[in-house]
């Protein structure tokens, strides 16, 4: 509309003729009608100049990127700083194209934060609009089964806008855990290592409600009978699966393991695993485990307190879980580390076999000189 009024003011003053005839006066009034045409032509063009170069700047220029970026903003973000950032993605006309509608519509009175898709072809329009209006893309966020609840937390923070500290904080305070039916010892059970859709932006409190939704939908009826059968609740199970996950890392082996500690716990044996020993003495990646050791006091201790210990020694994986639930049915009640340290176990159904086994794997350490 601008540049159609610009167009018919030039046209009229190119247009604008007098006769021969005019007389002087009429000659002043042509002159000053001329002036002041040129003099509107002016402040018209010096008026719809900017607007059509910010019309230009905020819808006409698109964003040009070979694959869809995200523009990470939290809460210590201002205007410049995201103008800032935005300039990492894309080019100058859309900087300056979100500079323009900042400045116009208030951007650094309000606070925002998120993870916003940038997509080829957008223009600062579409962003700003997903900006203002909190229309985040989610982030595939990865549950890892971590040893411990710091290592999670500190994997957690890595992939969200979430402090460590204030996460790990926030879940190892009595007064949370408590409050949702766990203790200290139980708490990793909690936590189903998997990958989830979340907003980056996400406060402790929601992500550990999401992840509880989640757990309840992963204990499902089909899991939950599974357990009973074996006289155990979901946090037993997890607590035999972080003992399985400790073991072995090859699952397909899992469930035979499983069903060792499982024949064990039916004959009233104790479990004698060496992971529960390792984690009574605060090292979990020891290869040996000494005579002195197996004295420790401590409930975790399963060479000198039969039963399960009073939680898991780690976040169990799901393959782990479902190894117990699943377990292999045999009459194995030992097991030793294969002398070749493939990871692998030899089984034995008489405690004969299995000195003959667990011999050829101390026999095995000496030769490479492990102590520990």
């Amino acid at each position: 509309m601008a540049f159609e009024f610009l167009t018919f003011l030039s046209y009229l003053y190119t247009q604008f003729e007098f006769s021969d005839n005019n007389n002087n006066f009429n000659m002043k009034v042509g002159k000053i009608f001329k002036i002041s045409l040129l003099a509107i032509f002016i402040i018209a063009g010096c008026i719809t100049i900017p607007i059509g170069y910010g019309y230009y700047i905020v819808k006409l220029q698109k964003a040009d990127i070979d694959e869809s970026a995200y523009l990470y903003i939290t809460y210590e973000d201002n205007s410049a700083t995201v103008a800032q950032k935005l300039s990492q993605i894309t080019d100058n006309g859309n900087v300056k194209g979100f500079e323009l509608l900042a400045k116009h519509n208030g951007f650094d009175k309000r606070k925002r934060s998120g993870r916003f898709e940038i997509k080829n072809g957008d223009n600062m329009h579409d962003i700003y609009r997903r900006i203002v209006s909190n229309e985040q893309t989610p982030v595939k966020l990865v549950i890892p089964a971590t040893r411990t609840i710091e290592q999670l937390t500190g994997a957690i923070s890595r992939q969200l806008m979430l402090d460590s500290l204030e996460l790990s904080e926030f879940l190892t305070k009595p007064i949370y855990y408590e409050s949702i039916g766990y203790s200290k010892e139980t708490l990793p059970s909690l936590f189903i290592p998997n990958t989830y859709e979340v907003y980056w932006n996400i406060k402790p409190e929601n992500l550990m409600t999401r992840l509880m939704n989640e757990r309840r939908k992963f204990w499902n009826d089909s899991r939950t009978s599974k357990a009973k059968k074996l006289g155990m609740t979901p946090e037993e199970v997890a607590t035999l699966a972080s003992i399985i996950d400790e073991e072995t890392n090859n699952d397909e082996e899992k469930p035979i393991v499983a069903g060792v500690y499982i024949n064990r716990l039916k004959c009233g044996m104790p479990l004698q695993a060496d992971p529960t020993v390792k984690f009574a003495i605060g090292d979990p990646a020891r290869k040996r485990i000494l005579k002195k050791d197996l004295a420790i006091d401590s409930p975790y201790n399963t060479y000198k307190y039969k039963g399960l210990p009073p939680g898991p020694l780690r976040i169990p994986t799901i393959q782990a879980i479902e190894s117990v639930l699943n377990y292999k049915k045999h009459n194995y009640l030992y097991m030793c580390a294969k002398e070749d340290f493939s990871g692998k176990h030899n089984f034995a159904r008489t405690l004969s076999e299995h000195n003959a086994n667990a011999r050829r794997y101390q026999q095995a350490l000496n030769k490479l000189n492990i102590k520990k």
